[in-house]
């Protein structure tokens, strides 16, 4: 899966609310209720990472701050799978 060129990424962004790019990542933070809501929601990233083959980056911090970082080292850019990652983290209920 290659990656995305800008024009495509600028156009995908738009299906991805509250994430940003960043180089050749992608990024969104989260703030939970509390640092058990943190650690809830990282297992949940972790599971559903591990379902699509896709690994993330993910930071906790603060007592209840989470950061995730999506991209796909192997291709040296953000691809379709770090949009659809965005999109299914999205979901999550918080």
């Amino acid at each position: 899966m290659a990656a995305l060129d800008q024009k495509t990424l600028r156009e995908k962004m738009h299906q991805i609310p509250e994430w940003h790019m960043d180089g050749k990542n992608i990024t969104r933070e989260f703030e939970l209720d509390d640092f058990r809501g943190a650690l809830d929601f990282v297992n949940q990233v972790g599971n559903e990472a591990e379902k699509a083959d896709h690994h993330p980056d993910i930071l906790i911090h603060g007592w209840n701050k989470v950061k995730i970082i999506l991209t796909t080292h192997s291709e040296g850019g953000i691809t379709e799978k770090d949009i659809e990652m965005a999109k299914t983290v999205n979901e999550f209920e918080l």
